[in-house]
């Protein structure tokens, strides 16, 4: 058996090339996990491109995809977005919706994650460097320099446990919805093989909040099967709650005392969220004739709470998103930028991040010292955090807005609902994300990227690294207001 080529002088500690990767790559998760998480992503975008690129992922013609219907493609489907450039039923081959489906869960249980887990599968333990990996997917508070481990829904010794919990998590979630979604298919018309496909492939984008359908006519044929419908729902608030909040319940759901403030706070949001938004749009839409005016008042209310979970992230729609009213659309873009649950398969500035700047506002105005949730102190510096994220995430869609619209002259209220569900990456469209041009499907394709790997990442991938000040400025305050 051959040694691994070496380097540098053979009488000096030599080191074989696979050595130098190992410790290029030690050195990057080390320093700044936040940049090794942009490389992955980076690199399985390129992958996907090229195999989305060749003619066998293509249905019926023997050409090749186009590259920015390929690179696009490759975006929505590692950054579990949902939106598309073709008809995704339609326009791939079997290998090309394999494909899709490959990728969808990568991008959901996340690259790092799932790479971690398959190093602990092969090595049957753990090192630091896997364990920096992991954690740093699952909570973007890792990715500062310094200890943070009084905000850490995960704490690092445990990762080995969330590891472990987000493969048969996905795995058991996946296949139980797929399990139920089998009637719904076979009495859809479908036969065997192409019901078990069909559900396997629901499934996986419920959980993963992506949203692609891959039979024609996506779940028209399926608008009064509330069986079905009611299953996607679940598919996607398991999926956006998080892995952490799912690792905390499966250790204690009996015991709702032992929940970390994480957990507690993602739950409440999330549930608040999804019935204020449901309120939202029975009040908005239950006159609209095009939407939900011609349903009576029980399929009224279930489609409103369909519609209120499917733009948190979800994807599905049983309605044409064109055919909303205004105040509805606004309604959903609000919805979209906030997103699910940290470390999730869901987007958007999260529901903590909301349930933070909410807490700031109401100790400001109690004039307390500080921000209290469920009995515990928020340290200050989560508020900081908080502001970043929405302000980078609005800068993301404003800049991202402003370009489609130079592009394309298309209505506003259009832009910003497509440009925010690709932000927030859910994948809900008023069909202009299908009619751009190359220029503007790169523009959305950054924007897809920029909200996976999220606004977090890309701030402190950008810092070099964090400055420690041993000396204070004078302090002078400014009128705000």
């Amino acid at each position: 058996m051959h040694a691994p080529p070496t380097i540098g002088n053979p009488g000096r500690g030599s080191r074989s090339w696979l050595g130098v990767v190992r410790d290029a790559v030690d050195g990057l998760v080390k320093h700044s996990p936040s940049r090794f998480a942009i490389l992955v992503f980076s690199a399985l975008i390129l992958v996907f491109t090229l195999l989305f690129s060749l003619p066998i992922a293509r249905a019926g013609e023997a050409s090749a995809t186009p590259l920015h219907d390929a690179l696009f493609t490759a975006v929505s489907v590692i950054c579990v977005t949902g939106l598309s450039t073709v008809d995704m039923a339609t326009y791939w081959s079997p290998f090309g919706h394999g494909l899709v489906y490959l990728g969808v869960n990568i991008g959901g249980i996340g690259v790092l994650t799932l790479a971690t887990t398959l190093g602990f599968v092969i090595s049957r333990r753990l090192g630091l460097r896997a364990k920096l990996m992991a954690a740093s997917d699952t909570n973007p508070s890792r990715l500062h320099v310094g200890p943070v481990a009084e905000r850490q829904a995960i704490r690092l010794g445990e990762v080995g446990g969330l590891l472990f919990t987000v493969a048969v998590s996905a795995l058991v979630i996946e296949a139980a919805l797929a399990i139920g979604l089998m009637p719904s298919m076979l009495a859809a018309g479908y036969d065997v093989g192409q019901s078990i496909w069909y559900s396997l492939y629901y499934s996986a984008m419920a959980f993963t909040n992506t949203g692609f359908s891959p039979n024609p006519g996506g779940l028209a044929p399926f608008e009064q099967d509330y069986w079905m419908q009611s299953l996607l729902m679940i598919g996607v608030f398991l999926g956006s709650l998080g892995f952490p909040v799912i690792f905390a319940l499966a250790k204690a759901w009996r015991t709702p005392r032992k929940w970390s403030v994480h957990v507690k706070l993602t739950l409440t949001t999330t549930i608040i969220l999804f019935i204020a938004g449901a309120a939202m749009f029975i009040l908005l839409e239950h006159a609209n004739p095009k939407t939900y005016g011609h349903l009576d008042a029980g399929p009224t209310i279930f489609q409103s709470f369909f519609m209120s979970a499917m733009t948190r992230s979800g994807g599905f729609a049983t309605i044409d998103m064109h055919d909303l009213y205004g105040s509805s659309q606004l309604v959903s873009s609000m919805l979209m930028f906030i997103g699910g649950g940290s470390a999730s398969t869901a987007g958007g500035i999260k529901v903590t991040t909301l349930a933070v700047l909410f807490l700031a506002a109401v100790a400001e105005a109690r004039g307390a010292p500080s921000m209290e949730a469920f009995g515990r102190r928020i340290p200050r510096d989560m508020l900081r955090l908080s502001v970043s994220v929405v302000l980078w995430g609005a800068t993301i869609v404003a800049a991202a807005s402003i370009a489609i619209l130079q592009i394309t002259k298309a209505p506003f209220e259009n832009v910003l609902f497509d440009v925010i569900s690709a932000f927030a990456t859910t994948g809900l469209s008023t069909g202009l994300t299908a009619e751009l041009p190359p220029e503007g499907v790169y523009v959305m394709a950054t924007t897809m990227f920029m909200g996976r790997v999220g606004t977090v990442t890309f701030a402190a991938a950008l810092a070099a690294s964090t400055r420690r000040q041993l000396f204070k400025r004078p302090e002078e305050r400014p009128i705000v207001g």
